[in-house]
């Protein structure tokens, strides 16, 4: 995806203009322009030049983005975000104001409350009129902005609001000029009558009044808009801006950009760490709330990593940088903001569409309501004041932006919190979410084996149980082995010799001339009696998902030590608070069904499908999906397939990267509870989503016919063009001040959680066998050659469309090699496969 700036937008209308004109360049696959951020992202093969001269040619200005937001260049980044508009509109705003109270007090205070008048005034109506005039001329001037835009996307056959603020005020001028000039020629040839009436037809104080409302609206438009970024702005000041490097044995305080890969850094206590590393020397209690939202600090020591932009807190750190510039976790934390922040969600396709056409239509209702009075009888003045309300009361804008700032705060809130949405489009589907499935290791436990029961023989201790053992296990590499090793961290393991490892049965060694043996209840039973009574103990714990280990010396049972893959402490809570969105809950492991049963009873969730191979766990999901929307919880290689295949993909953050490249949300902080939350969060955001789109339509709906008179026989309610132009002020600036809530809502509160209709009640109960006779149904192979992928999310995007079409079970593709290798389940048309492929803006050659 490449990103854009993009210059002279003013409202909705432009922003449709733009993104039309750049979809039409050839090789660009999509685009999506953002009126918010006045950023356009571009994907396809087409040249940066022609997609510039497109935003030209439509009248606009546009100039590719570097590679910022980046840690590289945080200030051109953050010089991007910085809010230039409202201390302009500010000072406009002063000064029109200040010609505007003289000109309403000559126009509007001395006709109405009889207000005094300078001397030379009095009783000189030209004179008054003139003064009037030059007024309105000055205020004009100050806001030619509004004419400049509004006219030169007239003439671009592209009107914007600026089109409808100026002709609106133009109008107004031009006839308020006019009736000056007949008000001249009315007292040249002495008749009073008719000077009054046309002193009665100035709408001078209208068109300046319209013009400084719109400004007013605009600042305050422009003043919410810039605190819709803050949560960008803050992630981009969080980047160091130097570093302390070790150099020739010295070290060195430099720039953050000269930091490379490898390059030894120092951080001190109160410091921030610069780049991505890890630590070599020294310890230290690190505050990662920056990243990650949790507050208490993370101990480090030798050989753990840290982030950029986290905290060093009480000891001195000596680490070795992994990654810097772009690499960094910060770095790609900012660009998934900016990214879902230039990128726009399908709810928002509705007022696009009307955005295109809300202007052209806005202003042909304004002459056939200027043509409707003037057929009805009434006089030029009147029939031209309800045509410039219309004209001034419509807002895109507020249609514009209803979606855009809701995306850009709700993505700031998840990014606060450690939840970050890869894409507005991730942000929405989460909120429709009626199915979770969950791996089960690592993401509902902790993905490392744990010591949970030590049941030691009669005139056995536990110490002396867990001493032996250790020194069992201390020469095996085994997981649970290594369990075992963990809870006897700080003991004296004796010295073993003739160490030998039994596959598939335990281990054997000699200690002081004597035989330990440790391993499964068939290979310790061979060596040693084992009791009835800790054979029923040991299959209970079996019962609980736990692998029992025995142990023995010299032929007598020492006792069983119980090991498992323990839940994380959060995993139940997370699992009912999903129930209580009405969202069913399904977990997914390679386990057996004995184990997988034990933990999902522990975990409380809807359903278990063990025995799934990581190809197993895509099908699971793609049968999943047949009963409504699903989103997939994992952190490992393996679930990257189930993650892609998913409507939702959620990677926990502490795990692998490829898992992370694949999903749409990502969680920092490896928490399941965070899973609730981001559900929570878009469910907010869809809704005020909502509710943005309502006042908006709403506002026009009713506002229109009101500034045409339509309710005036009916109800009699008339609008002045002055009324129209406040009522269009403050509709964006509601819009925005609107979706701005969102940074009060509480994402771990469960008081607003309702469910759902869930149409999910169906199950997939798969065990292996199932598995083992899907992949014994009949497949075929076939490859294609594909030339434009240039990294994984080009991989993705042609995983995804390929593995769309009927009867193609799966698609593994490469961009390194440039094939998709496709297995069919049913035959599939090579035609079909192409035009798919190359509907995304890839060649199949």
């Amino acid at each position: 995806m490449e990103q854009y700036q993009v210059t002279g937008m003013s409202c909705a209308a432009c922003s449709a203009r733009v993104e039309k004109a750049v979809s039409k360049v050839p090789g660009v696959t999509s685009c999506s322009v953002s009126l918010l951020t006045n950023s356009m992202a571009v994907e396809g093969t087409a040249d940066e030049a022609a997609i510039v001269a497109a935003v030209t040619e439509a009248g606009y200005g546009a100039k590719r983005k570097g590679a910022e937001p980046s840690a590289a260049r945080p200030s051109e980044a953050l010089e991007a975000l910085e809010d230039r508009e409202t201390p302009k509109l500010k000072r406009r705003l002063i000064a029109s104001v200040g010609f505007l109270v003289v000109l309403m007090y000559l126009s509007m205070g001395h006709m109405m409350w009889g207000w005094p008048l300078p001397g030379f005034l009095a009783g000189n109506h030209v004179a008054m009129g003139l003064t009037e005039l030059l007024l309105t001329i000055i205020i004009m001037v100050i806001n030619q902005r509004f004419f400049l835009s509004g006219f030169r996307s007239l003439l671009h056959r592209a009107p914007n609001m600026d089109t409808l603020v100026a002709l609106g005020s133009t109008a107004a001028f031009g006839y308020s000029t006019y009736a000056l000039f007949a008000m001249t020629a009315a007292q040249l040839h002495g008749d009073a009558e008719l000077v009054m009436h046309y002193m009665d037809e100035f709408y001078f104080e209208s068109a300046a009044m319209i013009l400084t409302l719109i400004t007013v609206g605009k600042m305050l438009e422009a003043r919410s808009k810039g605190k819709t970024t803050d949560a960008l702005k803050s992630l981009m000041k969080l980047a160091p801006k130097t570093a302390t490097v070790v150099r020739s044995g010295k070290e060195t305080l430099v720039p953050i950009e000269q930091v490379r890969t490898g390059d030894i850094f120092v951080v001190r206590p109160g410091e921030t760490i610069p780049v991505d590393g890890v630590v070599e020397e020294g310890s230290s209690a690190v505050n990662e709330a920056a990243l990650t939202g949790e507050s208490i600090p993370v101990d480090k020591a030798a050989g753990d990593a840290v982030s950029a932009a986290t905290l060093n807190q009480s000891g001195f750190l000596r680490c070795r940088a992994s990654r810097v510039g772009e690499d960094t976790t910060l770095s790609q934390i900012i660009r998934m903001v900016s990214d879902a922040a230039a990128t726009k969600a399908p709810i928002a396709k509705v007022a696009d569409r009307v955005s295109g056409v809300f202007v052209p239509a806005v202003i042909g209702i304004a002459l056939v309501t200027f043509a409707a009075w003037m057929l009805v009888g009434q006089t030029v003045g009147y029939a031209l004041a309800r045509a410039i309300s219309v004209l001034v009361i419509s807002c895109p804008c507020a249609l514009g932006l209803a979606t855009p700032v809701a995306i850009m705060v709700g993505n700031g809130v998840g990014a606060r919190h450690g939840i970050l949405f890869k894409t507005a489009a991730s942000l929405e589907s989460a909120g429709r979410v009626e199915i979770v499935a969950l791996d089960k290791t690592g993401t509902i436990t902790q993905g490392e084996p744990e010591v949970t029961d030590l049941l030691p023989a009669p005139g056995v201790t536990e110490d002396e149980l867990l001493r032996l053992a250790n020194a069992l296990e201390q020469r095996s590499e085994h997981p649970l082995a290594r369990a075992v090793v963990r809870r006897a961290a700080g003991m004296d393991a004796p010295e073993v010799t003739d160490f030998r490892a039994v596959p598939g049965n335990g281990l054997t060694a000699e200690l002081d001339g004597q035989k330990l043996a440790g391993g499964n209840l068939a290979f310790v039973q061979s060596l040693a009696a084992i009791p009835q009574e800790t054979q029923d103990r040991a299959a209970r714990l079996a019962e609980q998902g736990k692998t029992p280990l025995f142990f023995c010396r010299s032929g007598k049972l020492l006792g069983v030590i119980a090991v498992a893959d323990i839940i994380k402490p959060d995993s139940p809570q997370a699992v009912r608070e999903l129930q209580g969105m009405g969202i069913r809950v399904v977990m997914l492991t390679g386990d057996n069904e004995r184990t997988a049963k034990a933990i999902g009873a522990q975990a409380g969730v809807d359903e278990v499908i063990a025995g799934v191979l990581p190809d197993g766990k895509e099908a699971v999901i793609r049968r999943l999906k047949e009963q409504g929307k699903v989103a997939m919880v994992g952190d490992g290689i393996n679930d990257a397939p189930a993650l892609t295949r998913a409507d939702t993909g959620i990677a926990i953050g502490a795990g692998t990267d490829v898992a992370i490249d694949a999903a749409d949300v990502v969680l920092m902080k490896s928490r399941l509870l965070d899973v609730p939350a981001a559900i929570r969060l878009s469910r907010a955001t869809l809704r005020n989503i909502h509710e943005n789109l309502f006042w908006a339509f709403f506002y026009n709906v009713i506002g229109i016919p009101l500034a045409a008179g339509a309710w005036i026989h009916l109800l009699g309610w008339e609008m002045n063009p002055m009324f129209g132009a406040a009522a269009m002020s403050l509709s964006s600036f509601c819009v925005v001040t609107n979706a701005l809530r969102l940074n009060l809502f509480r994402i771990r509160s469960t008081k607003h959680d309702h469910k759902r209709k869930n149409h999910a009640k169906q199950t997939v109960a798969k065990t292996a066998e199932d598995h083992k006779e899907n992949k014994e149904e009949t497949s075929m192979e076939k490859t294609m050659k594909i030339e434009g992928m240039m990294c994984g999310h080009c991989e993705a995007r042609v995983k995804k469309c390929l593995e769309a079409l009927p009867g193609v079970e799966k698609a593994e593709v490469s961009h390194v090699s440039g094939t998709a290798v496709l297995t069919l389940s049913a035959p599939v048309d090579d035609a079909l496969l192409k035009k798919t492929v190359e509907d995304q803006g890839y060649q199949v050659i």
